[in-house]
C-alpha cells in the first residue's frame, strides 16, 4: 500500500514537472526573449504571494474547506503594515508581527465560524472576503500607501543570488508545509478528516482543533503574503490581489488536490504555481491579450477540474 502511493506521487511529480516542461519548449519556440535567465529570474521573484497563498489553500482542502477571502485578507495584512510603517512611523520588524497577526486573526475568524457553527466555508469566507475589503479600505483610506524603500529589501534579489528574500520565504513554507502534512499526526488527521470526519471523530479525535488550525494556517500565509506583496511593490494597495483566490485554487487542484478533500500535496501545488506562473508569463511574452489570457488561464482551471472529478471517479470505483 505504502509503494503504491508512492509511486502515485512519483506519477504526479513527473506528470506536472512534463506539463510544465512542455510550456517551457513551446514558450521557447514561440518567443526568442523566453528561454533567458531574467525571465526565469522574474518568474521566480514575482511568485512568493501566490505560493504562500496555495500552501494555506492546500491544508486548508485537505481537510474539505475552501478559503475564498485570501486575497481579500493579503489586501488587509499588507494595510496593516503599510499604515504602521507609513501613519504611525514604525519599524519594518516591528510591523511585521503585526501584518502577520491580521492574518491569523482573520483565519481564525473563519475557522470558528465555520467550524463551532457548522456554516459551510465557502459562505463564511465569502463573508471575509468582503469584511476584509472593506477593512482594508478603512485603514488605508481607500489610498494607495507608499511604504518606499524600508519594505523593499524583502522583495528585491539579493546581491549575487538572483533570488529575493520573499521567494526563499516561500520556499521555507512550501516545505515546512509539505512535512506539516505528510509527517505530523496534524496532518495525517487533516488528511482523515477530509476523508472521513465522522470515522475521525468516532474514533476519538475532535475534528474542530484541527479544522480551525488550517484556517488560522492560512490566515498566517495570508499575513507572510501581504509582506512580500507590498515589498514587491513598495506599497499596500486596497485593491490588493482581487481574484488571486481563484489563481491559489486552480494552482492546488493543478497540482492534485482534491477540492472534495482527503487529498493534497503542498509540493505539487507549488508546482501548480509555477505551471500558472510560466503559462501567464509566455503569453504575455507572445503578445497575447490580456481577455484571451484569461480565457485561457480560465480554460486550463476547467480542464483541471475535470482531471480531478475523473480521477476521483476512477478511484471510487477501483476501491469498490
Amino acid at each position: 500500500m505504502k509503494n503504491t502511493a508512492a509511486y502515485r506521487s512519483l506519477i504526479q511529480y513527473a506528470g506536472l514537472l512534463g506539463v510544465l516542461a512542455l510550456l517551457i519548449v513551446v514558450f521557447a519556440s514561440s518567443s526568442e526573449n523566453f528561454l533567458q535567465t531574467r525571465t526565469f529570474i522574474s518568474i521566480a521573484n514575482q511568485i512568493p504571494d501566490l505560493t504562500l497563498v496555495a500552501v494555506g489553500m492546500t491544508l486548508v482542502l485537505v481537510v474539505g474547506g475552501i478559503d475564498l477571502s485570501v486575497g481579500s485578507i493579503l489586501a488587509f495584512s499588507s494595510a496593516v503594515l503599510g499604515a504602521l510603517m507609513v501613519d504611525w512611523q514604525w519599524s519594518l520588524w516591528a510591523s511585521i508581527p503585526f501584518c502577520i497577526l491580521a492574518g491569523a486573526a482573520c483565519g481564525l475568524f473563519n475557522g470558528c465560524v465555520s467550524v463551532l457553527a457548522r456554516i459551510p466555508s465557502f459562505i463564511v469566507t465569502l463573508g471575509m472576503l468582503e469584511i476584509a475589503r472593506g477593512g482594508t479600505k478603512l485603514v488605508t483610506d481607500s489610498q494607495t500607501k507608499y511604504i518606499g524603500q524600508a519594505v523593499e529589501s524583502i522583495g528585491q534579489p539579493i546581491a549575487g543570488l538572483s533570488l529575493s528574500p520573499a521567494f526563499l520565504l516561500a520556499i521555507a513554507a512550501v516545505v515546512g508545509g509539505q512535512l506539516l502534512l505528510t509527517r505530523t499526526v496534524f496532518g495525517r488527521y487533516c488528511v482523515a478528516i477530509g476523508t472521513n470526519e465522522e470515522a475521525v471523530r468516532m474514533s476519538g479525535v475532535r475534528p474542530a482543533p484541527y479544522a480551525i488550525g488550517v484556517f488560522v494556517i492560512s490566515g498566517v500565509m495570508c499575513g507572510l503574503a501581504g509582506l512580500t506583496y507590498a515589498s514587491r511593490l513598495s506599497t499596500a494597495d486596497p485593491n490588493a490581489a482581487i481574484g488571486l483566490e481563484l489563481s491559489a485554487i486552480a494552482a492546488c487542484v493543478i497540482g492534485g488536490t482534491s477540492l472534495m478533500g482527503g487529498r493534497g500535496n503542498v509540493i505539487n501545488s507549488f508546482l501548480g504555481v509555477l505551471i500558472i506562473a510560466v503559462l501567464q508569463t509566455g503569453l504575455a511574452q507572445i503578445g497575447v491579450s490580456d481577455p484571451m489570457k484569461q480565457i485561457i488561464t480560465g480554460s486550463v482551471i476547467v480542464v483541471a477540474v475535470l482531471l480531478d472529478a475523473l480521477r476521483s471517479r476512477w478511484g471510487n470505483t477501483a476501491a469498490g
